[in-house]
């Protein structure tokens, strides 16, 4: 069930950064967790980041804090911002959200549990 609009992905050298935003959809239940998530070329569907409705949130341990995950309530946006990108950092990045539950760690790898999804947007970054 595709709800969200991801933008903001496009192609830039290693070091550059990139900032994704995500719109359309807003969770109507006051708890809720909203993700980004990448498919890299060849590889499965991976989380990336989570924030939930009072802003804790988690990443994946690989990205060295380089990436920060925010959320404009009154505009209805995340926002995934990407510095120090890496050839590694190639995928295509999809927004997320579940309803009626707060985040934790393990649901970047629960994708299941994520009921609303955007259609993606593409990242290349070359070396």
């Amino acid at each position: 069930q595709t709800r969200f609009e991801e933008s903001g992905g496009g192609s830039v050298q290693a070091g550059g950064s990139l900032r994704l935003s995500c719109t359309g959809f807003w969770p109507a239940q006051t708890d809720y967790c909203l993700g980004w998530f990448r498919r890299s070329p060849g590889q499965e569907l991976k989380g990336v980041a989570l924030i939930e409705q009072d802003d804790d949130f988690y990443y994946d341990y690989d990205l060295d804090g380089r990436f920060t995950i925010s959320q404009d309530v009154a505009k209805r946006t995340i926002y995934l911002q990407m510095n120090n990108l890496k050839p590694d950092d190639t995928a295509k990045y999809y927004c997320a959200a579940e309803e009626g539950s707060w985040c934790y760690r393990r649901k970047l790898e629960e994708l299941d549990a994520f009921g609303f999804w955007g259609q993606g947007t593409q990242v290349t970054v070359s070396s």
